[in-house]
């Protein structure tokens, strides 16, 4: 039997996954500066997994001066 593993998140659990609080993963939704995400209904917000594996990707800096 095969197990089942969540490939999709609702913004709570989003934001903790990457560390952040649902409020500033909200502002960044407003902004488009965050992680993709999809909508399911009018008040749901889903990211998947690996959407946000590859925006935490992306956020990678060797330096504090990089912008």
């Amino acid at each position: 039997m095969a197990s089942h593993t969540t490939t999709k998140l609702r913004a709570p659990q989003a934001a903790a996954y990457v560390g952040l609080s649902p409020s500033t993963l909200a502002k960044m939704r407003l902004r488009g500066d965050g992680p993709i995400y999809s909508k399911a209904g009018p008040r749901v917000v889903i990211y998947e997994k690996a959407d946000l594996e590859a925006w935490l990707d992306g956020q990678k800096r060797r330096s504090t001066s990089q912008p």
